[in-house]
């Protein structure tokens, strides 16, 4: 039985004092529940503060992105070397809002996605559509295509050192999630995907589901037979709201 993930991602926020808060609250609150794995995504210069602060805990802590380069000449960018050294475990590659408003690309995203592999970080790959996409009966080919840019590259099998994500752009921050049986489906679409390949990782690859993650619906997204946890966003930001979605993972 696959075990439950969840993941917070700050995004472009916090400051030294709110997050000594933010990571005492979840650390604290999560510290008895055994039956799922947390984790903290952070910008990059509160790293060094999340691998203080966490360390000996059972939340593990990560980075929100990652260059594809080693060792360059690239002002303002991070190597997944500098990821290793501050403790990270996981990477999130691939997600909308850089796709969208830093034009990434899913060969981008795929490059990036097997650095962080071969540095031994947890790439969280991100994949969704649009709301016109889904409008238009699109879901399954965009997901497909942003899944096969790392299948066709890299093979189905390097899927049991990463983790998925399934965040449709229409419910990533705002109030209108993707309801547990809309999530359910393309959850399940990415695993038969994955199958085609290799059915023994797609059985055990956790794909996770993000898109206005709340206390109030996440017990019954994690009760759906595909998904694995939840890739959260706003309410990672407040300790009780992050805690309250653990809890829901912790006990399915």
């Amino acid at each position: 039985m696959r075990r439950k993930l969840v993941i917070g991602n700050l995004k472009m926020n916090g400051s030294i004092t709110a997050n000594q808060k933010l990571f005492a609250g979840v650390m604290a609150g999560v510290a008895d529940l055994r039956n799922a794995d947390y984790a903290l995504c952070v910008p990059y210069p509160y790293l060094c503060q999340a691998q203080s602060l966490m360390q000996g805990s059972n939340v593990a802590w990560g980075a929100q992105n990652l260059c594809a380069n080693e060792d360059a000449a690239l002002t303002g960018a991070v190597s997944p070397a500098m990821l290793v050294d501050y403790g990270c475990t996981y990477v999130i590659v691939g997600h909308s809002e850089r796709r969208i408003q830093l034009h990434e690309t899913d060969d981008t995203a795929a490059t990036r996605f097997n650095a962080a592999l071969n540095a031994g970080l947890t790439p969280v790959f991100c994949m969704g559509e649009s709301k016109e996409e889904r409008e238009s009966d699109w879901t399954e080919y965009v997901v497909g295509r942003q899944l096969d840019s790392i299948i066709r590259r890299y093979g189905a099998e390097l899927l049991t050192k990463a983790v998925l994500a399934y965040e449709p752009l229409w419910a990533v921050g705002t109030d209108i999630p993707a309801t547990p049986e809309q999530a359910q489906e393309v959850h399940h679409f990415i695993r038969k995907r994955v199958a085609r390949c290799n059915a023994e990782v797609a059985e055990n690859v956790r794909i996770l589901y993000g898109g206005s993650v709340q206390t109030e619906n996440a017990p019954a997204l994690f009760a759906m037979p595909d998904i694995d946890g939840a890739l959260v966003g706003r309410c990672s930001l407040e300790a009780k709201a992050f805690v309250g979605i653990c809890q829901a993972a912790n006990q399915v």
